[in-house]
């Protein structure tokens, strides 16, 4: 029921539960059985449409010509498992990455909670349904890839929302996911002030360890998890001074761009991914996981 105390992982169902040490006020506790940290405090229905009937999607939205890059050389690698051309991103926002993908020719699906950005993308040709992914939604084994930008943290229910995917993946399928890292440079350096931890938007927080306990909680077989990469603009944003996310002068684009087109500056990034990766000090986790034949 909302509103109330969780008193058992959400992964696992342990009870050996403890707060985790100077985030107190933020309600988090972790699994010492899983290592699973999250927020105890489950949010009413009417936090959560307050929250998120907050969120600003319209038409002419700033869609990064990197992002754009990024997306079409995640499609080249989902190109393998393309079998019954299907694919569906969970959370999908206002549909940038369906968009890419329908251009390429996938026949795309997603799920939204946002009213305002489901319309935005149905008026773009894309099957996109209002609210949390439910049984009811789609077939078993429906999608060749199923994708998860920057959500899995946004629900309290994780090991429910994976059986579901799994459910809906085909044998041989990719799920692909990213979310912060609980474990990032960012989040030692920040403590309390990280802006990643905010009731009710972000519930669940993951690092390679638990995310892969979950994965294979539901039966899913590792192929990679990456954790790379500094949000200039998170850090700022974190630090109180102001820097709007995904806009064209925020200090993520501008280094994104500058990596781009400069290639000692590249070369760098790749450098600095590398170590914190080897660290698993990465402010993102990006993870693929197979659905066994």
């Amino acid at each position: 029921m909302t509103g109330e105390i969780i008193e058992n992982c959400p992964v696992c169902s342990g009870d050996d539960l403890k707060s985790v040490p100077k985030f107190e006020q933020h309600f988090l506790k972790k699994c010492n059985q899983c290592g699973f940290v999250f927020v105890e405090k489950n949010p009413t229905k009417r936090e959560l449409d307050d929250f998120y009937s907050s969120y600003a999607y319209s038409e002419g939205q700033f869609f990064s010509e990197v992002t754009r890059k990024r997306y079409n050389e995640l499609l080249d690698q989902f190109e393998p498992y393309r079998k019954k051309n299907t694919i569906l991103d969970i959370g999908c926002g206002s549909g940038f990455f369906l968009e890419t993908a329908l251009a390429r020719g996938w026949e795309v699906y997603g799920t939204e909670y946002s009213s305002a950005a489901v319309s935005l993308c149905q008026n773009k040709g894309m099957n996109v349904s209002l609210g949390a992914l439910e049984e009811a939604f789609f077939k078993e084994e429906n999608f060749d890839v199923i994708t998860s930008f920057e959500v899995i943290e946004h629900i309290n229910n994780p090991l429910h929302e994976m059986k579901l995917i799994e459910r809906i993946l085909r044998k041989g399928g990719l799920f692909y996911c990213t979310t912060p890292n609980f474990n990032s440079i960012s989040r030692h350096v920040l403590r309390a002030a990280w802006d990643v931890i905010h009731y009710p938007e972000h519930l669940s927080f993951y690092t390679d360890r638990s995310f892969d306990y979950l994965m294979r909680s539901v039966g899913l077989k590792k192929l990679t998890i990456l954790t790379t990469g500094i949000s200039l603009t998170r850090f700022r944003r974190s630090m109180g001074l102001k820097d709007e996310i995904m806009t064209e002068s925020s200090s993520d684009e501008k280094f994104r761009e500058k990596a781009e087109s400069n290639g000692a500056f590249g070369l760098m990034k790749r450098i600095v991914n590398y170590v914190l990766n080897g660290f698993r000090f990465g402010d993102a986790l990006k993870a693929k996981y197979e659905k066994p034949n």
